[in-house]
């Protein structure tokens, strides 16, 4: 089986620049897909004919009401006030659907990133379930001074009763406000790791890489939930942090003390280099802007792949190339890396020698 051609890792697909209004920009924690503010397009045929139907259906409610108000039907003359309620009502959650339906097309799907969108999308179904809610409670109760002394009883005893429901939907509220992880985003949290495709109002659904069954990055294809309240009680890894969306990985050979050391640096950092190419510059320089506007300081980071070694244990040195990659391309880098790196060591068996085993 052939190898799969080297993905690009060209710096202008979602790689911050160099710069301080980059720099300022990731430290304010925008979207990683900037983008301009699309223009509002027409309505699409589906969109007009739910908002067509909602006129419908405000017009027969308004006819309903009028009816109602100066001609109720005599055999129903007890019931005309909730009737009239009852059609307040339905006439106030048909414009309430229709303006849900106005935003969702004409603000949130203008907006940026479809993070942003996902995000946008909770919190007007969450307002619509409260503003449905609201109207239903006015239809139901005449007297709001009671409905709300039954619904403070009422949330009370739901209170002591649904406590974890309610803590990790303050969790999903902290995920929004603070953005320790995003839709798309590969994060670990306790024994999970994985790429997040769903935030609910109550959980997180990961696509997990890596785990029991698989050794490298790849998807394991499993899904692992867990509630939004583990965000306030437990640490978080985050592998596209917006700010810099990339990790340090290395690769390390165990070698003799009588292999050439200079001549397997130059083959370690040349391969990682032809690999990289001018991304990872771009990608250091971005990461050094941003320790320089925090109390963190200098710290000792290299532009170009960078090779150390190490005394092991067990009498070998440790040959260690140190790079930066994005998170989601590690496994597939990694494994090309070894595999040019060893075909160019073993080629020099008189330079390089690598620990052997009895059979040989």
């Amino acid at each position: 089986m052939t190898e799969p051609p080297p993905r690009s890792l060209d710096t202008s697909a979602g790689a911050p620049a160099a710069g301080d209004e980059q720099v300022q920009r990731a430290l304010r924690q925008r979207p990683r897909e900037p983008g301009r503010i699309a223009p509002a397009a027409p309505l699409p045929g589906r969109h007009k004919l739910w908002l067509g139907g909602y006129a419908l259906a405000l017009i027969a409610l308004a006819v309903v009401f009028y009816v109602l108000r100066l001609h109720p039907p005599d055999f129903a003359a007890s019931y005309v006030p909730l009737m009239r309620r009852a059609t307040v009502g339905a006439m106030a959650i048909v414009l309430t659907l229709a303006l849900a339906k106005l935003v969702g097309v004409y603000a949130i799907e203008r907006a940026e990133t479809a993070v942003t969108r996902y995000n946008l999308r909770r919190i007007l179904r969450l307002l619509v379930y409260v503003v449905l809610a609201a109207i239903v409670v006015s239809v139901l109760f005449a007297n709001w001074y009671a409905a709300a002394a039954s619904l403070g009883l009422i949330s009370l005893v739901l209170g002591f009763a649904l406590q974890t429901p309610i803590t990790s939907f303050i969790g999903w509220v902290y995920i929004l406000a603070r953005e320790p992880y995003r839709v798309g985003d590969r994060i670990s949290i306790g024994e999970a790791t994985g790429d997040v495709i769903e935030v609910t109002y109550l959980d997180t659904t990961l696509w997990e890489v890596g785990g029991p069954y698989v050794s490298t990055d790849h998807p394991s294809g499993r899904l692992v939930k867990f509630p939004n309240s583990n965000v306030l009680t437990s640490t978080i890894y985050n592998y596209s942090w917006p700010v810099f969306p990339y990790i340090w990985n290395e690769i390390s050979f165990q070698v003799a003390y009588n292999s050439d050391f200079e001549f397997v640096g130059s083959v370690m950092r040349e391969a990682a280099e032809a690999e990289l190419g001018e991304a990872m510059i771009e990608r250091v320089r971005v990461f050094r802007d941003i320790l320089s506007s925090t109390p963190v300081g200098e710290v000792q980071v290299h532009e170009r792949p960078s090779v150390l070694f190490r005394v092991n244990a067990n009498t070998w040195i440790d040959a260690i190339v140190r790079y930066v990659v994005d998170p989601k391309q590690a496994g597939s880098v990694k494994s090309r890396l070894i595999a040019v790196m060893l075909e160019r060591l073993n080629a020099q068996p008189e330079r390089v020698r690598f620990p052997k085993g009895d059979n040989r």
